[in-house]
């Protein structure tokens, strides 16, 4: 782990590097909980920012000479592209090939429908860390040791609220991520 710490510390800088320790941290802590291998969670927490450096052009000609699919949303909303670019970066620039880590990068920003344990708590960690501060995220840092699906539900909500209050584009994965929070809460009732 202090191998990829220091690569990390390198590419994302202080700010970035504080940032990824702390959604390492929460990660090990969420997984601990509910049950999750703590090593992959540390890791794909201190990784999940990878891409996030690249300026726009260059995430965008990134994911061109990576074949990633460029929806027309993530065209006009560039930064979402830092997760999926960082996911592909991992096997080639740090030897990371695990598929569970590699997934739950990608998809940290947008989240998505079936999302595995894992994913949802890089997902989760990121939100939650301890240097994060915006209303309600005591609230979201308590629920998520009570109800994961609940607690990443507030989550996704307040970006929701995030993204219109800003009049920016909402991805359709985020959308579905949420409806799909939701059906699953309702069958738990």
């Amino acid at each position: 782990m202090n191998y990829y710490s220091s690569l990390i510390k390198e590419r994302l800088g202080e700010k970035l590097y504080r940032h990824s320790l702390n959604v390492a941290e929460a990660a090990v802590s969420l997984a601990e909980h509910y049950g999750a291998d703590t090593e992959k969670a540390k890791l794909a927490g201190l990784v999940h920012d990878y891409g996030k450096r690249y300026s726009k052009q260059d995430l965008i000609r990134k994911a061109e000479l990576l074949e990633l699919p460029l929806d027309r949303i993530t065209k006009q909303q560039v930064k979402l592209l830092h997760a999926p670019v960082g996911a592909a970066l991992l096997e080639s620039e740090l030897q990371i090939s695990d598929p569970e880590i590699i997934r739950a990068v990608a998809y940290h920003t947008t989240g998505r429908r079936g999302m595995a344990l894992l994913d949802k708590i890089t997902y989760l960690a990121d939100y939650v860390e301890e240097g994060r501060q915006f209303e309600g995220v005591e609230y979201i840092r308590e629920a998520a040791y009570c109800n994961l699906d609940q607690a990443l539900l507030a989550a996704v909500d307040t970006a929701i609220r995030s993204i219109l209050d800003r009049g920016l584009l909402l991805h359709p994965r985020s959308v579905d991520f949420r409806n799909s929070l939701l059906e699953d809460i309702v069958k738990e009732i």
